[in-house]
């Protein structure tokens, strides 16, 4: 009980790279919408994407998400993963939603602060950052 109360981690690299699989796949599951063709039309009927550009950024937006869920899912390039995590999903919770991320799109903001954690804090345990780079990834 002493160890749970302290303000010591507790197995930090697990948890790090539990976060990260499970962030990794909900980003999977959001970016894979992709292959769905008659949502991402819809996609295209939102105000925000009407214009001669619309597919190029919807595509180009799921594609980011799949493209960031996979690196962090597998723990792979994650810093770069996590890059294109912010990146994307700042573009949604600021230009999508208005940046209303404190009311209304708090969902999409929650996935630009799990992407700074892994930024500064890399992979944690299981990935295959650790196995290519030859080296303990230290959280």
């Amino acid at each position: 009980m002493n160890r749970f109360l302290s303000p010591s981690p507790v197995f930090l690299k697990q948890g790090i790279g539990f976060v990260r699989i499970i962030l990794g796949a909900m980003m999977i599951y959001h970016g894979k919408e992709i292959f769905q063709p008659e949502i991402m039309n819809g996609y295209m009927d939102w105000d925000n994407f009407k214009g001669p550009s619309a597919r190029i950024m919807v595509y180009f937006g799921k594609t980011s998400e799949l493209l960031a869920g996979v690196l962090l899912f597998l723990g792979l390039f994650t810093r770069l993963g996590a890059v294109i995590l912010i990146g994307t999903l700042s573009y949604v919770t600021f230009f999508v939603g208005h940046g209303k991320f404190w009311y209304e799109d708090q969902h999409p903001f929650m996935f630009v602060l799990f992407g700074i954690f892994f930024v500064f804090l890399g992979p944690g345990a299981w990935s295959l950052d650790a196995l290519l780079f030859k080296r303990e990834v230290q959280p």
